[in-house]
């Protein structure tokens, strides 16, 4: 999933927000940014989970490798 981009803010009290945006530019979201950055930490990329499952990390397909009958 890509990352969607944010727009940092301060609110009144002086708390860095940051804010999402929707295509339209109005708000779709926002949250402080102890509460985004702490869910950024906790969440896990693709390759981060492969590599904790011991699997081997992925790498570009090879091309098919077609078998001719020798009959």
């Amino acid at each position: 999933m890509a990352t969607r981009r944010r727009t940092t803010m301060y609110s009144s009290a002086g708390k860095k927000l940051y804010a999402v945006r929707n295509a339209d530019g109005t708000f779709k979201d926002i949250q402080t940014y102890q509460r985004a950055h702490a869910a950024d930490l906790r969440h896990k990329s693709k390759a981060e989970l492969e590599a904790a499952a011991g699997k081997p990390p992925r790498k570009a397909a090879k091309k098919a490798v077609t078998r001719r009958s020798t009959r």
